[in-house]
């Protein structure tokens, strides 16, 4: 998928896969090429970024 920001792959994901683009933005972190995320909207990818998606921890 080519997107240059974490932005413009959710809605990437969101238009070929309906649902999971929520899904992301609700239940998940996220880290760019290592570097872990709350809100990742803003980051930049670059070509070859890693992206790894993370499930959010409840409790407390």
């Amino acid at each position: 998928m080519e997107a240059t920001s974490f932005r413009r792959l959710i809605l990437e994901l969101e238009k070929r896969f309906p649902g999971l683009g929520t899904q992301v933005e609700e239940s998940m972190a996220v880290a760019i090429d290592g570097e872990i995320y709350q809100d990742a909207y803003a980051a930049e990818l670059r070509p070859g970024s890693e992206i790894v998606l993370i499930p959010k921890i409840g409790g407390g």
